[in-house]
């Protein structure tokens, strides 16, 4: 098969595309190799709307109904089509509002799923067929057809969202005799081709930023199932559709080499199991999951239909769960750190976990022997721990309610997570870090150059600036993480105030207080061309990079350690180029460390402070609860006087207890001046955070720990642990002869010691030699190394600039000579210990890994 420049045997992992595509003469009508297209309609079919077998399962029961209930609300709202009215249903007003015409073809796609789901009263209802098809054509005549006129707001509704909805409505009626008039079918493909208007000759083009990831699995799948429509209608060109596409789909199959990018793309899946989309916006907890669950619906479409084999894509979606998802789920809730301006809808992290839920399941169905069951077990594992009850009425298919039945009543498998109960994972190529023990997780959102510090659109997200400064969040085993996290975290915790952050005390404005109320910059007369959607405004305003190539870390077995150097937005560093009425804002400086171990994360910050003169904060943590918990705040003074929050004091430790939700959190002082301890009930509502969330009013009360950085000072430094579920006897110990030991805390190397652990880690910022507890390190790197009960010696580096062709480490004292371990370590004796040379070239971050033994 020849693939020109969709040719990707040598990026797709786990198959090759000679093992997924047939050859192209398979796809030739009428050979007696034949792909079947109605089979691939019929797949559709039975995705959304189920089976008559299916939805007489009783667990299929509740889903049905939803649907028919939807469809009659629909029926109800529906105008008649003869009538000049500018809504085609009530309250959905049509002519300026992209999003209600979408909403419109959705609402018309929902009665024509009802009326082919068995089990409802719509249920072959023709009458409501024909209302479908009445509406499809009436607005194809007065609001789509017309190529001048449309194609207003966002592109994705015109590219993909209408487009998504049409072609399933047609998929729904195409073999109901009589259904479709004769030609709607092929004037909706021309105008779907039409608006496709940032692809090439209306179609796909993978050199556009806009058809990547998730959005290219949305337009490929929509696209196949045109081209089945067309040959199952015998219009010319439906084979050739379905296969080009397939083509472009198979494309987000491909980890993502980034040293050897193709079409400009940097979306999709990496090595380390990062995910990216917009290029820069570490995304998997959004639209992450709409590729997930597109590429799973795509498998069912196209099982037994001949276009293609996916079993041999099982495979690569499977380790996208095991590795890109399960770390990043925790109890049944999706972290924050992966969910760009999604952060602050008000659907909640355990909502998003059941749309991974569903596309496992389906997975599951795919799979065979141990990694099927292993599959099943997660998704039982994911029930048993998670706060919130599943609800599978909310799955997209009746087929997939009733295979989540038949998983959760079997009483043979075990639950089981994908993760093992200890896990760090370092997302390196998305500047994340999520580190796991039983009972807790620790989520860590980093920024770079190359990745984006924030995600800001349309509204959403609107007090974002110093979420991915180094923001973390510390969930907590059997704690509902709605009372903890999800949109009323952010609407109630200064956006300054985010765990973890360090900021400059300044008020910033949201983009609509800055420029009159506008969703997004618009000043399309400058060079830079600022337009809704272009890529000035991507740059500076919706999801701006840092200034720095400082961000990675290293694991070693369980443990990893996690380095930063806070820096300026884009923005900021490129004013001179920017319009005179852009607004930028000067960051704060700080160079951070962050060394996740067994009961501890412990933090290091070295040059805080501000070139500009203002006070800087860095919140150690920001916590919230119920008002009527009863909360309370208790540590120990320097002197070991005990005390009581809040208020402010030269603290050894402290700790956070809600006794309401059985949790408690300790923090151990190392290096740290005066502590400001708040505790206060706060109400904002939710709309301060997103303007389209409802203008509901909450109150929390929060708890933060603050040190503040006075500019007479100079840059200041401070040392801290996180101590998950620690009581006050477990944080005394700590005091005097614990075992956390900062061996070195400046902007050039941070490093600890955990005698306990046997384990010495450091983080190296600067060009040169750098020298602490036994260690010596030339330039920045991150290592880990630590003495094993055998007495061997296991060694991580890694690179956070991933610039580095080399990294050379010496160990101190007795020589030590290689055991195991990855290649590309080479070990020697010098004078007074070992030395590692490690080859970092195109590792991107990743940790190279050697044990060493007498």
């Amino acid at each position: 098969m020849e693939f020109t420049r969709r040719r990707l045997l040598s990026t797709l992992p786990a198959a090759g595309l000679l093992a997924v595509l047939p050859a192209r003469t398979g796809f030739a009508a009428g050979s007696a190799a034949a792909a079947d297209p109605a089979l691939l309609l019929a797949n559709t079919r039975a995705v959304f709307a189920g089976t008559a077998e299916i939805n007489a399962r009783p667990e299929a029961a509740a889903k049905v109904a939803a649907l028919h209930a939807t469809a009659r609300a629909n029926l109800a709202a529906m105008a008649d089509t003869g009538t000049a009215t500018g809504e085609l249903f009530a309250g959905v007003p049509l002519g300026t509002s992209d999003v209600n015409l979408a909403t419109s073809y959705r609402m018309l796609y929902e009665i024509a799923l009802a009326t082919r789901a068995p089990g409802g009263g719509l249920h072959g209802d023709t009458a409501a067929q024909r209302r479908a098809v009445e509406g499809l054509v009436w607005l194809h005549e007065r609001y789509y057809g017309d190529q001048a006129r449309g194609y207003y707001g966002n592109w994705h509704n015109w590219e993909i969202a209408i487009s998504t909805h049409v072609g399933k409505t047609f998929a729904l009626l195409a073999d109901v005799p009589g259904a479709v008039p004769a030609g709607l079918l092929t004037t909706y493909v021309a105008s779907m081709d039409a608006y496709l208007r940032n692809g090439k000759d209306g179609d796909v083009d993978l050199d556009s930023r806009f058809h990547t990831g998730a959005n290219l699995a949305d337009i490929t799948t929509n696209r196949i199932i045109q081209g089945a429509l067309l040959a199952a209608a015998q219009e010319t060109g439906g084979e050739a559709r379905i296969a080009r596409a397939l083509e472009d789909q198979l494309t987000v199959f491909a980890t993502i080499d980034p040293y050897d990018i193709r079409h400009g793309n940097t979306d999709g899946y990496y090595a380390d199991g990062s995910f990216i989309q917009h290029h820069s916006v570490a995304y998997t907890g959004s639209y992450g999951r709409a590729l997930l669950t597109r590429v799973v619906q795509t498998l069912k479409i196209l099982d037994g239909t001949g276009f293609a084999n996916t079993g041999a894509l099982v495979p690569v979606v499977q380790r996208w769960v095991r590795d890109g998802f399960a770390p990043l789920i925790f109890e049944g809730w999706m972290m924050e750190i992966v969910k760009g301006r999604s952060v602050v809808r008000t659907t909640s992290g355990y909502t998003d976990v059941a749309t991974v839920v569903e596309a496992v399941v389906d997975l599951a169905d795919y799979a065979a022997g141990a990694e099927a069951a292993a599959l099943k077990s997660y998704v039982k594992h994911i029930r048993a721990t998670s706060r919130a009850a599943l609800d599978p009425t909310g799955f997209v298919s009746p087929v997939s309610v009733v295979r989540y039945a038949d998983i959760v009543g079997d009483e043979a498998l075990p639950p089981a997570d994908l993760n093992p109960a200890a896990r760090s994972v370092a997302y390196n190529a998305m500047d994340k870090h999520v580190h796991r023990r039983p009972g807790f997780a620790f989520a860590l959102a980093r920024s770079s150059d190359r990745i984006s510090k924030y995600e800001y659109m349309s509204g959403e997200n609107l007090m974002p600036w110093f979420q991915g400064d180094g923001a973390y969040y510390l969930y907590l085993s059997g704690q509902d993480q709605t009372r903890a996290y999800g949109v009323d975290y952010y609407t109630v915790v200064s956006p300054y105030g985010l765990a973890g952050a360090t900021a400059p005390v300044e008020r910033r404005g949201t983009v609509p207080e800055l420029y009159d109320g506008k969703l997004w910059y618009d000043n399309p007369g400058h060079p830079l061309n600022f337009t809704s959607s272009s890529e000035s405004q991507n740059t500076y305003v919706y999801f701006p990079r840092g200034t720095n190539r400082h961000s990675g870390g290293a694991v070693l077995g369980a443990y990893g350690t996690s380095a930063m150097v806070q820096s300026d937005d884009v923005a900021y560093a490129e004013r001179e180029r920017l319009p005179d009425d852009f607004v930028v804002y000067r960051n704060a400086t700080a160079t951070k460390s962050w060394f996740m171990l067994d009961d501890e994360i412990v933090v290091l910050a070295a040059g805080v402070g501000d070139p500009a003169g203002r006070t800087v904060t860095t919140t150690v943590d920001a916590r919230t609860a119920d008002p009527s918990a009863a909360v309370t705040v208790t540590g120990a003074r320097r002197d070991g006087r005990a005390w009581e929050g809040p208020g402010t004091a030269e603290l050894s430790w402290l700790r956070y207890a809600d006794a309401a939700e059985g949790t408690a959190v300790g923090y151990v002082f190392l290096d740290a001046p005066r502590v400001r301890v708040g505790l206060e009930d706060v109400t904002r509502s939710r709309r301060v955070v997103r303007t389209g969330n409802p203008d509901t009013a909450v109150t929390r009360t929060v708890f933060s720990a603050t040190v503040d950085h006075e500019p007479r000072h100079g840059l200041a430094r401070l040392a801290y642990a996180l101590v998950p579920h620690a009581s006050a006897e477990q944080l005394d110990t700590y005091r005097g002869r614990g075992p956390l030991t900062v061996t070195a805390n400046s902007p050039r190397l941070q490093a600890v010691r955990h005698s306990g652990l046997r384990l010495e880690a450091a983080n190296s910022f600067t060009p040169g030699s750098h020298d602490t507890a036994g260690l010596s390190i030339d330039g920045p790197a991150s290592v880990l190394v630590r003495t094993g009960d055998d007495g061997r010696v296991g060694v991580a580096v890694a690179d956070p600039t991933m610039d580095r062709d080399t990294v050379t480490v010496v160990l101190r004292g007795q020589p030590l000579r290689k055991a195991a371990g990855d290649d590309g370590i080479r070990v020697s004796r010098v004078a007074g210990g070992t030395k590692l040379v490690v080859d970092t070239h195109h590792a991107y971050g990743r940790s190279l890994t050697v044990s060493l033994e007498t």
